[in-house]
């Protein structure tokens, strides 16, 4: 089915980033680390991969077998095409789906990962659908964003309300993750690096030339105003709020 016009702006907007969200090889490996007895039988399903830069990184660094998941079929092309030019398609497999209908039997996998992804969701949605893909004692990594002071300023809170209402401090969270069965094995914070290097400085250049190519369509400029925004608001209040990564066992 084609996509709609907004849905098709929105996709030309987000093309040629080196990722679809915030985060860095090292956070990926740093978090891979937490997850014990990693090996050739690893079976891991990374969720909302998008072109798949922290698939590639956990693939390129454990012997682990991946099956990749986005629902914008170019994005899943993209991951295949790299996967065969970088030699590891005997191991990584991008399939065009819908994380909240993934099609596959019970006890598939060793691992879930799913880094920038998980708020289409909820988080707890996410986990309580998931469990039954995992084996017993398998293994989340995730990545949610979470305030990392209390009372932020107005302007960053209603940013929040807006977008994501459902941002909560990092104490929260895990409080929610043991309410849905599973125990936290560790958690970090991604570093700011994390968020202007491979997302938001290239998104600073897509909503430029964005803009010139669409300055006569109001709906493009209304999507771009909004790129814009989350954007300042990062430069403004990157003290407020933050992305924390979580490594979770099922019980």
């Amino acid at each position: 089915m084609a996509e709609d016009t907004p849905t098709a702006l929105f996709f030309e907007l987000f093309s040629g980033l080196p990722r679809q969200g915030p985060g860095d090889a090292a956070s990926t490996l740093r978090a891979l680390a937490l997850v014990p007895d990693i090996g050739p039988d690893t079976r891991v399903l990374d969720v909302g991969c998008g072109t798949g830069c922290q698939t590639r990184v956990l693939a390129q660094n454990a012997p682990v077998r991946v099956v990749a998941v986005d629902n914008h079929r170019p994005f899943v092309e993209v991951l295949n095409q790299e996967a065969r030019r970088l030699g590891l398609a005997d191991r990584v497999e991008a399939r065009v789906g819908d994380m909240r209908h993934l099609d596959f039997a019970e006890a598939s996998f060793d691992l879930i990962w799913c880094e920038g992804a998980i708020y289409i969701m909820g988080v707890e949605e996410a986990l309580r659908h998931w469990r039954r893909l995992l084996v017993a004692g398998g293994h989340v990594a995730l990545t949610e964003v979470c305030w990392t002071r209390p009372n932020p300023p107005q302007e960053c809170a209603a940013f929040w309300r807006q977008e994501y209402p459902a941002i909560r401090e990092t104490s929260a969270l895990l409080e929610a993750i043991d309410d849905c069965g599973f125990e936290t094995v560790g958690h970090f914070p991604l570093p700011a690096s994390a968020w202007w290097d491979d997302y938001y400085r290239p998104l600073q250049g897509n909503v430029t030339a964005f803009r010139k190519r669409y300055a006569d369509a109001p709906d493009a400029q209304e999507l771009a105003d909004q790129c814009q925004r989350e954007i300042d608001v990062w430069g403004a209040y990157a003290d407020c709020y933050g992305y924390e990564f979580f490594v979770l066992r099922a019980r």
